[in-house]
């Protein structure tokens, strides 16, 4: 069989393989909520302080780290998370990338629960680009049913972030 018929097949049983490990209740459930149940669009910001504690990766590279986040949210977000952070420094200063886990607990514009956030991050000769967002269906509480993306700003040595998201109407 020529060779770019068999990269096909392996990738044609791949996603098939990848399917199959979906229970089928979950395969025809939609990924979108209810339409009895309305979406609010909100906009939170505030301020926040983040320890950064280094741990043994194992690593023998001195550009790649592994780091625990503890971070104390203030303003619309009065929470705090702990985390898993992952970084690689480059030998050209100002770029670099990461990516984290975290899991935020507390109250958003006065509903309690928890989400957890995914980020990817990095940064080009200083000129930084993240991405970061809600993972789907983290959300507990009255926090359940949560989306959205933060950006993090600093200025001045200080954290702040801002939080579009959305959440199902309250009831």
């Amino acid at each position: 069989m020529p060779e770019y018929r068999w990269t096909k097949v392996k990738c044609a049983i791949a996603a098939l393989c990848l399917i199959l490990l979906v229970p089928p209740a979950a395969r025809t459930q939609s990924a979108t909520p209810s339409q009895k149940e309305a979406l609010m669009t909100y906009h939170a910001t505030g301020p926040f302080e983040v320890k950064l504690a280094p741990q043994d990766d194992k690593s023998e590279d001195p550009l790649l780290a592994r780091l625990t986040l503890d971070k104390h949210f203030h303003g619309d977000l009065e929470a705090t998370s702990k985390g898993q952070m992952l970084t690689a420094a480059t030998s050209v200063p100002g770029s670099a990338a990461y990516v984290a886990i975290e899991r935020i607990t507390g109250t958003l514009h006065g509903r309690t629960g928890t989400f957890v956030l995914q980020h990817s991050g990095t940064l080009t000769r200083g000129a930084p680009h993240q991405n970061i967002t809600v993972v789907p269906d983290s959300g507990t509480g009255q926090l359940a049913g949560i989306s959205g993306t933060m950006t993090i700003n600093i200025a001045d040595g200080k954290h702040s972030y801002d939080f579009e998201y959305t959440l199902p109407a309250a009831h």
